[in-house]
């Protein structure tokens, strides 16, 4: 197994070092404070529409594959992690984004995967390589739909 993680990173490397792109280039900065990210990647606010779309996309986020959502038409919902119902309650914004951006940055044990992380990464499809799950935007778009899920 090590020799095929060992693989994945380093052709992470090469397709990043192919395309002369770091991460610095495709990942926007921003400032981890505890168990947080404060500000909104990029500066920008999310749209909570956009957002459920994302959540409930089974290619895109694939939320449901791990939680359960508040929307009793959506079928086929996980019970891996947390369900989601709630979340805008439970948790501050900034802690939703640290989650979503990498969730390893408070559980290094976490199932869940980095969705604004692109090194360190295994068994990642080759035409995924060298770019994170989700865009800053999309990361903004999902927080704006979680913030509105309150008890």
């Amino acid at each position: 197994m090590r020799g095929a993680v060992a693989w994945v990173l380093a052709t992470a490397t090469f397709a990043a070092s192919a395309t002369g792109a770091t991460s610095a280039d495709i990942l926007l900065p921003y400032i981890v404070t505890v168990d947080r990210v404060e500000t909104p990647l990029g500066g920008q606010s999310g749209d909570a529409i956009r957002g459920e779309r994302l959540v409930r996309d089974r290619e895109r986020g694939n939320c449901l594959i791990c939680h359960q959502i508040p929307v009793p038409a959506e079928r086929f919902q996980g019970d891996l992690g947390p369900p989601l119902a709630g979340v805008g309650s439970r948790l501050s914004i900034g802690q939703l984004r640290l989650r979503l951006i990498d969730q390893t940055r408070i559980n290094p044990d976490t199932i869940m995967p980095a969705y604004y992380r692109i090194e360190g990464l295994v068994r990642v499809a080759p035409r995924y390589l060298g770019q994170p799950a989700l865009t800053a935007a999309e990361i903004e778009d999902v927080i704006a739909w979680l913030v509105t899920l309150k008890e």
